[in-house]
């Protein structure tokens, strides 16, 4: 089972032509309402990528919380653990341009009110794992993750926005999750500064013994762990919209450990998801099912191992 630990927005999408400079306004035709939150995002892509998850935070007592829900609802989620407090429920306010570029700003509303202590009513097996963004209070994160570590689960960071952890949480977790930006900032709060995201990824494996996953956009994702380098490129799609596709990442990566697959393949499965993801429009709406995901996986491992190149024993 997967445990997310983390946020549950609504996000307003406007499509422009271009994104907006700073002082400029930009006009777009609409916008749409669409369920999202990197937590919320993430719960439900692990769940479509095959895994029992549960899903704790907060929304508000608006008219927000049941659309930023439904999807997690109608996917299986376990909601248990989502408590209605007195404040707005998350918005994330996202413009997309032509290219499938975006802007976001987050406004957190309840999340800041989520609880690590609502991970009591849970009873996790020493088999499963704690899955956390950054997008709720860094206290909660720290006493979550103590939590998890108590009962001998696997924890997971997607250190996104991005920032430093403190050495003390470093010691916590297991995988730290981050595109190519976001592993210097990661690296430069440990000590380890550097502008080669290949370099301080595997830095940052090797000082406080992680697995650091890195995506790189159109050029896949690599992962540093024990030493090794595991790299997967990326499946092949027209963008249309990069919303959701770290965070479909994500808890592809998480359904796929889970499962108990390598790191080389578990890398390869979640490469495949985020790219999926980036061929459709919307947060929760752009994230593929078990079946896409393993299709694109297995044309990515075929391209690693060629027919002609395979042994047999």
């Amino acid at each position: 089972m997967i445990i997310v630990f983390g946020s549950i927005n609504i996000d307003l999408v406007a499509r422009v032509a271009v994104l907006p400079r700073a002082g400029e306004t930009v006009a777009g035709p609409g916008y749409e309402v669409i369920p999202g939150g990197k937590g919320a995002n993430q719960a439900l892509a692990a769940r479509r990528a095959g895994a029992e998850v549960a899903m704790v935070g907060a929304v508000g007592r608006d008219g927000f919380a049941g659309p930023a829900l439904a999807l997690l609802g109608e996917a299986g989620v376990d909601l248990a653990g989502v408590a209605p407090v007195d404040a707005p429920t998350g918005v994330a306010f996202i413009a997309v341009d032509e290219r499938g570029e975006n802007q976001i700003v987050v406004a957190a509303g309840a999340n800041a009110a989520a609880r690590a202590a609502a991970l009591d009513s849970l009873a996790p097996g020493p088999r499963d794992t704690l899955l956390m963004q950054w997008e709720v209070p860094e206290a909660e994160i720290v006493a979550a993750a103590r939590w998890a570590r108590d009962r001998g689960l696997r924890i997971m960071l997607n250190r996104a926005p991005a920032g430093p952890v403190s050495p003390d949480l470093a010691a916590l977790l297991d995988v730290v999750v981050v595109n190519e930006h976001e592993v210097l900032a990661l690296g430069a709060g440990l000590d380890l500064v550097g502008s080669d995201p290949d370099a301080v990824a595997a830095a940052i494996s090797q000082r406080h013994g992680l697995a650091v996953a890195v995506t790189l956009g159109a050029e896949g994702a690599i992962c540093w762990a024990d030493g090794i380098r595991h790299e997967s490129p990326a499946y092949p799609v027209d963008v249309v919209d990069t919303t959701a596709a770290g965070d479909t990442f994500c808890g592809a990566l998480a359904a796929a450990l889970d499962r108990r697959r390598g790191l080389e393949t578990a890398l390869e499965f979640a490469a495949a998801a985020g790219s999926l993801a980036c061929g459709r429009h919307g947060a929760q709406t752009s994230i593929p099912d078990l079946a896409a995901i393993d299709a694109a996986a297995a044309i990515l491992a075929e391209q690693r191992n060629p027919p002609h190149r395979r042994t047999t024993p």
